[in-house]
């Protein structure tokens, strides 16, 4: 390929959600910018595309996990993996985004050039190797591996007679039908899986360590569907959206304020909805407070429905080994499966496994402040999206993106070339980015960017924070280092 048609203002990085939102906001607010979407699959969709396991669905509701840009077009509040994913490629179809993604398209590294003013990014493509040069970088490609996901080293899994499968690499067209599964696990995923799995398997077991809190919502909302017959499309999605927006930071400021309440209300309607002499507080009483572990969302009281009619059952225990019939727990137990499923969590990696290097030296993630949760410490024009965990991540991505295109015109009206976060606090505190105890995050911590100890090094998780951090307050705050082209020459000619 010509390098010169590999040469751009603005390089994103991956075609999911975030990246879709990427592209609509350059093309709208930066027209003048050249950019490209680097996709390392042959498909659009990041998450939605990866997961193909029974009953994937979204767990934040459609109204704020949908485009602000481009309303979710029903009133289906938890939307199925299909549809998601047709709702981002249709998104990307009507916006002509889908001719500005090269896919197949994996990158590998990228090197940032002072003397230059630009990263040149090293991309595999099959076999070959392409090289890509850029002013400024958008990561949009999510946080987790894709290749593989986590699971721990069980004893015994030789031993297993049946199929282990771990859903980030459900088989395509696998046939559990009449079989007895084992769905080890408690979170999103297993909480998915458990009732779309028992519609068709003998039985299925959710196997569990310890318990999760499981929030119960229609899947259809009866608001949005009276919003959407006597208001016009758009009307009723602005105010479904903002009632979304306005229920998610209220509870969720609400559970951190009254963790014990929060607790004992969200305990009480599982309770509820299950049989009486139901062993809540083994099976469903978690050891800790309401958002320090994401929230999983029950539609339609699918997995309690499972659980009445004998489909499906909860343990609470501990994993000694695998046998050849099934999983021998600690009590003694042995879990009789043809099927074991390995809901056992994510493997979260920073840029889409990336390696970042300025000027010849080595970005190690974990060793960096972020700035408004987008930017990066000693990072010149390279910003990645992170959403939200205790709402949805497009509320988020829109945002970050509509940012990145405010950041960029503002530098090309005053000719900039660069621009770096530059932290002059020595005794800044560095904190976990993430304030969350689930295991995925703190198997990561060492490796993911850190938060500093007050704005905007610190990364809130509030919606309405960020709305006036990222739309309204000042570029040049005097912690963004802007410089041009001459400056960047003088910096090199110094060091050297």
């Amino acid at each position: 390929m010509d390098q010169a048609q590999n040469e751009f203002d603005v390089i994103v990085v991956g075609a999911g959600i975030s990246g879709v939102s990427a592209a609509y906001h350059l093309q709208k607010y930066c027209p003048d910018q050249r950019f490209v979407i680097l996709e390392a699959r042959d498909a659009m969709g990041g998450t939605w595309d990866l997961f193909r396991y029974p009953g994937i669905r979204s767990d934040s509701d459609m109204f704020t996990l949908g485009y602000g840009f481009r309303p979710w077009p029903n009133a289906r509040a938890i939307a199925d993996g299909p549809s998601i994913k047709s709702y981002v490629e249709e998104t990307a179809e009507e916006y002509g985004i889908q001719k500005k993604v090269r896919f197949g398209r994996h990158v590998v590294s990228a090197h940032w050039s002072s003397t230059d003013a630009m990263w040149t990014l090293r991309v595999q493509h099959g076999n070959e190797e392409e090289t890509y040069r850029c002013r400024f970088v958008l990561s949009c490609a999510g946080y987790y591996r894709y290749s593989s996901g986590h699971t721990p080293e069980f004893q015994g899994v030789d031993d297993f007679a049946g199929s282990v499968i771990h859903p980030q690499h459900w088989p395509e067209d696998f046939d559990y039908a009449d079989k007895r599964i084992v769905v080890i696990g408690s979170g999103a995923t297993a909480v998915t899986l458990v009732p779309a799995l028992a519609e068709k398997a003998a039985h299925v077991t959710m196997l569990q360590r310890s318990p999760s809190y499981l929030l119960s919502m229609p899947g259809v909302s009866g608001l949005a569907k009276l919003l959407y017959r006597i208001l016009p499309g758009g009307a009723a999605h602005a105010v479904m959206r903002w009632q979304r927006v306005l229920m998610q930071q209220m509870f969720f400021k609400f559970a951190r304020a009254y963790p014990k309440r929060t607790a004992k209300n969200l305990i009480k309607f599982v309770k509820d909805s299950l049989p009486q002499g139901y062993d809540i507080r083994k099976h469903f009483t978690p050891r800790y407070d309401p958002w320090d572990q994401r929230l999983c969302v029950v539609p339609d009281e699918d997995l309690f429905e499972a659980i009445r009619n004998g489909s499906a059952s909860v343990v609470t225990d501990t994993i000694d080994r695998f046998t050849r019939n099934g999983v021998l727990l600690h009590s003694g137990e042995e879990l009789a499966a043809d099927v074991i499923v390995t809901a056992t969590g994510l493997s979260l990696q920073t840029f889409g496994g990336a390696d970042l290097f300025v000027d010849g030296e080595k970005i190690e993630p974990g060793e960096i402040l972020t700035y408004k949760g987008a930017l990066f410490e000693n990072v010149p024009n390279f910003m990645a999206v992170f959403g939200y965990t205790n709402a949805s991540w497009t509320l988020r991505a829109d945002l970050v993106n509509a940012y990145a295109c405010r950041l960029i015109n503002y530098m090309n009206e005053h000719a900039y070339a660069s621009v770096t976060p530059i932290n002059e606090d020595p005794a800044m505190g560095r904190e976990a980015f993430l304030d969350f105890s689930s295991g995925y995050v703190t198997r990561a911590a060492a490796r993911l960017p850190k938060q500093g100890a007050r704005s905007p090094w610190r990364h809130p998780q509030d919606y309405f924070h960020d709305i006036k951090s990222l739309r309204r307050d000042r570029l040049d705050d005097g912690i963004l280092r802007f410089s041009k082209a001459s400056d960047l020459d003088k910096d090199v000619a110094e060091a050297a």
